[in-house]
C-alpha cells in the first residue's frame, strides 16, 4: 500500500485540469465571438440596409452563448465522471455561472445594438 495517489488517481487529476483549460479555451473562443459581433457593429454602422449589420452582430452574439453553454455542458458532464485526488477540482456551479455571465452579457449587447441609435 502506498501513502500517495496511485498512477491512475494521477491520471484522473490530469484529465480534471486538462478539462478545465479546455473549458477555459472554449470560453476565450465564446468572448472572441462577443468582440467580433460588437467590432463589427462598431466598424460598420453606415451599412445599408441598417439592420444587416446589426442582424451580423446578433449572429455573432448568439454564436458566442451557443459556444459557452456547450462548452459548459460538456466541462459539467466531465466533472460528474471524474473524482479529483491530489487536486481542488473545479465547481461545475461555477462554470454555469461564467457561462450565465456571457449569455447575460451578450443578450444585453444584443438589446443595446437593436434599440440604441446610431448617428
Amino acid at each position: 500500500m502506498t501513502d500517495g495517489p496511485s498512477r491512475n488517481d494521477l491520471s484522473e487529476d490530469r484529465t480534471i485540469l486538462a478539462n478545465e483549460r479546455t473549458f477555459g479555451s472554449w470560453m476565450r473562443t465564446s468572448l472572441g465571438c462577443v468582440a467580433i459581433g460588437v467590432g463589427f457593429q462598431g466598424l460598420f454602422p453606415s451599412m445599408e440596409p441598417p439592420w444587416v449589420p446589426r442582424a451580423i452582430a446578433t449572429g455573432f452574439l448568439i454564436l458566442a452563448m451557443l459556444v459557452i453553454i456547450l462548452a459548459q455542458r460538456r466541462a459539467a458532464a466531465v466533472i460528474s465522471r471524474l473524482d479529483a485526488h491530489a487536486i481542488v477540482n473545479a465547481r461545475a456551479i461555477n462554470l454555469q455561472i461564467f457561462a450565465m455571465l456571457v449569455c447575460v452579457g451578450s443578450i444585453a449587447l444584443i438589446a443595446a445594438i437593436w434599440t440604441v441609435k446610431i448617428t
